[in-house]
């Protein structure tokens, strides 16, 4: 039971990570980029799905790198084990407010030239994906706090750790698959979908922060005030 939650959240904050304003709009500009430079709806579909790939490849990578450098430590690795219920609650408390954007920071994360992006939207499937997998990485506030903030700390205490990553990369995935697919069947609507996404994605984060909130505090009750 513990692997399914474990498994059922880290795909639940990657669709919603896919979700949030900044990576939304970037997906969806992405894959309307790659479809102009591609004449067949076929090829728009294999390149929206290498993009996808590139974005899941990039999470999944990233995850098990922090994940296993952390882990195989074995001075960090009884730190964690020892502390890291403590540390759970505040993690998730200021990973809500930053949901609720009752904190905002501003992050440059990484950056792709117009010239670059040009060549890599032209070169194909392996360039969809390597577009997918730089763009990944260009962190926004609220996708930051889901990574970072949740599903790092939870794939550390998680027995299944190590697989989490690939859960929340395949979750990232879903939702770009699914624009992707509209992209190649020339779905004209786009943007009247894209704005009532928006809307759905606002509600869901807001209650997804509550939650966090309230998980938050309740691991302070239990490893600090003692209450439960």
């Amino acid at each position: 039971m513990e692997i399914l939650i474990g498994f059922g959240s880290a795909l639940w904050l990657g669709m919603l990570t896919s979700l949030s304003p900044c990576p939304l709009a970037t997906n969806i500009a992405a894959l309307s980029f790659i479809s102009k430079k591609i004449t067949y709806p076929v090829m728009v579909f294999i390149s929206g799905f290498a993009y996808t790939l590139g974005r899941m490849a990039a999470y999944a990578a990233l995850g098990l790198i922090i994940i296993n450098s952390f882990l195989n430590v074995p001075q960090v690795a009884q730190f964690l084990q020892k502390y890291m219920g403590k540390a759970l609650g505040p993690i998730l408390i200021i990973t809500g407010l930053f949901l609720l954007e009752l904190i905002t920071i501003r992050l440059s994360g990484m950056t792709l030239s117009e010239k670059h992006q040009h060549k890599l939207a032209e070169s194909g499937a392996p360039g969809a994906f390597a577009l997918g997998f730089i763009f990944a990485l260009a962190f926004c506030p609220v996708s930051a706090a889901l990574f970072f903030g949740s599903l790092i700390p939870l794939a550390l205490s998680s027995k299944s750790g190590v697989f989490l990553p690939l859960i929340y990369g395949i979750g990232t995935g879903l939702p770009v698959l699914v624009f992707a697919v509209a992209i190649a069947l020339g779905v004209k609507s786009l943007s009247h979908f894209f704005k009532k996404i928006s809307v759905v994605e606002l509600y869901v984060r807001k209650i997804t922060g509550i939650i966090f909130i309230f998980a938050g505090f309740y691991y302070l009750a239990v490893y600090w005030l003692r209450l439960f």
